[in-house]
């Protein structure tokens, strides 16, 4: 698996130990809600310096070095985990800057973090090949094991506790997470899966690879369905994917820098979007399904019309675009290797808010459960808040 902190281009017991009240004593520092310079960490690692400009309403300062993955909790508008290549994960409050609670076992990087539907259930995944399952308080439920690499993501089942894991041995595993009790492999990919997901119905598994495929798998036969590669698909690895409200269309991104939309159900490429000149890393369907955003690290944010197969609007950055979130189907925020956030005019194409404060790209963005808030999570050693209220 390639560095996270670097572009593509570029039976259950509750665990009292993991509960961290935070002194001045303790590893982590104080969060913080204004634009005082916060302390070290520790002895071996300080955050880098942080712009005078700092738009945050709140800061998580407890990791000791970069940050790979942010997700916020879709039933509690406070609850946050982020991980990191500390080998570590936190859960933290928004608002909450005197407790948080480690997610204590990976001895690698936590490059995937993914909340279940319900918000009962954090898994995490690392490079050290083990996804670890927590219960909404910080108590582990329990490790699940079997890919032999890195993991390079995590989706839940849209409607059961069901997790899907690629793996960068090429493979995907799929566990019921109530009884740790493993389900399924899906073997055929030549490369590092490195994107992938549950159809919204559930009933339908898309994975894409290093090896510039896309695979459409029976989740419970495991029968690969179908395999979409060569003319007019990818040339080179798949970064991203996203899947359509309606389960119907599987949108992937490429390291050669295109976007293509495929029919689930017949495995056929029915639409290439406008090229990059980059690398993309980043896709998502708009709530109604009608335009779709796409990033690269050409600096540039595309605004796709999906019905009417057009380009809107190019929305451009200082550097390059790492990843995105849909904000209501209107707003797009995104994630800079320049530092910032931007929340962007899907309509208009004007950036209608930049959200400085950060030192170093982003890796990940994640919206509260209300919409209130958007959570950026940087390779500067920190994850920061800012509002977004009022922008829905």
């Amino acid at each position: 698996m390639s560095d996270p902190s670097v572009p593509h281009v570029h039976d259950d017991e509750d665990d009292d130990d993991n509960e961290v009240f935070l002194d001045e004593s303790d590893i982590m520092h104080e969060v913080s809600f204004d634009n005082e310079d916060l302390p070290d960490a520790d002895d071996d690692y300080e955050p880098e310096h942080v712009d005078e400009i700092d738009d945050s309403v709140h800061i998580f300062t407890g990791h000791t070095g970069e940050l790979y993955s942010v997700a916020c909790c879709p039933t509690d508008a406070t609850l946050v985990a982020t991980g990191g290549g500390d080998d570590k994960g936190f859960f933290w409050r928004i608002g909450q800057g005197d407790w948080a609670s480690e997610l204590q076992g990976h001895t690698d990087s936590i490059a995937s973090l993914a909340f279940s539907y319900d918000g009962k259930f954090l898994a995490s995944g690392s490079l050290d090949g083990i996804v670890q399952v927590w219960d909404e308080f910080g108590n582990l439920k329990g490790p699940l094991e079997g890919p032999g690499g890195g993991i390079e993501w995590l989706r839940w089942h849209p409607r059961g506790h069901i997790l899907l894991a690629g793996s960068e041995d090429s493979t995907v595993w799929m566990w019921n997470t109530d009884h740790a009790a493993f389900l399924n492999m899906f073997a055929g990919h030549g490369s590092s899966v490195t994107c992938g997901d549950f159809t919204p119905d559930g009933k339908i598994i898309c994975t894409g690879s290093d090896d510039a495929t896309l695979r459409i798998w029976n989740p419970r036969s495991g029968e690969n369905i179908h395999v979409v590669q060569g003319h007019p698909y990818h040339t080179e690895g798949l970064t991203c994917l996203a899947i359509s409200s309606t389960s119907t269309l599987a949108l992937t991104g490429s390291k050669d820098g295109s976007a293509h939309i495929v029919n689930i159900t017949t495995g056929r490429v029915v639409n290439t979007v406008a090229s990059h000149s980059d690398s993309i890393e980043c896709i998502g369907f708009a709530p109604s399904d009608s335009w779709a955003a796409i990033g690269g690290m050409d600096k540039k944010l595309m605004i796709w019309d999906v019905e009417h197969s057009l380009s809107r609007n190019t929305c451009e950055h200082e550097d390059g675009v790492t990843c995105l979130a849909w904000l209501g189907a209107l707003y797009v925020a995104t994630g800079c290797v320049d530092g910032n956030v931007r929340l962007w005019d899907s309509r208009s194409g004007e950036c209608v808010r930049t959200f400085r404060g950060h030192s170093d790209a982003i890796q990940s963005l994640s919206f509260s459960a209300n919409r209130d808030y958007l959570v950026s999570a940087s390779i500067d050693g920190t994850a920061r808040v800012f509002e977004v209220e009022g922008f829905q």
